[in-house]
């Protein structure tokens, strides 16, 4: 199988813009942290790492319907037309369709992704992800990052993941604190 990388990494950084690439590269990153003596597919997981939010990206992206299931019809048809064979397809699908998943009944490949996209949005990261999407509502971004800080652990599978996850929520939870120090509680 012959993956043309140069080629997804452009198009990934051209269609998600700095955020898009920048989360991906994270990912692999995160993954290479939480792999450990695991046997998976490398190529499923960076392919599946850099299409699971393709249709979340404006090109794509469709009103009312969720960014996975739609990141999975475009990742199918972008990697049917490039014959990529269903043996390769499949995992990948099932990668970006369980991005948000916390289920351990799926494949490695699937739990990596997940467990890797879910410690992105934990730590300084998630919180100023949450706090640059909403500038002018610093109420909404606080409200959002301690929702995300609640729910996000309860979908990690892996040992090494929660691992990580518990010092990123200590992260969190010291730059929060500072916050509401620092701003007065008026927000």
């Amino acid at each position: 199988m012959n993956i043309e990388k140069e080629e997804i990494i452009q198009l990934t950084q051209e269609y998600g813009g700095p955020w898009g690439i920048n989360h991906t590269r994270r990912l692999l990153y995160l993954i290479s942290c939480i792999d450990i003596g695991l046997t998976y597919d490398a190529d499923v997981v960076w392919m599946a790492a850099h299409l699971h939010d393709w249709g979340g990206y404006s090109r794509w992206l469709q009103k009312g319907m969720d960014h996975a299931e739609r990141s999975v019809q475009v990742a199918e048809q972008f990697l049917s037309e490039r014959g990529y064979s269903t043996l390769f397809i499949d995992p990948v699908l099932e990668a970006i369709k369980l991005h948000h998943v916390g289920d351990p009944n799926k494949r490695i490949e699937a739990i990596l992704l997940s467990d890797a996209d879910c410690l992105d949005f934990l730590g300084v990261v998630g919180v100023l992800r949450d706090f640059s999407k909403n500038p002018r509502d610093m109420r909404k971004a606080y409200d959002t990052a301690l929702k995300r800080r609640d729910k996000i652990p309860q979908m990690i599978i892996l040992d090494k993941s929660r691992e990580i996850a518990d010092t990123r929520i200590k992260q969190m939870d010291e730059l929060m604190e500072r916050f509401v120090l620092d701003s007065c509680n008026f927000f």
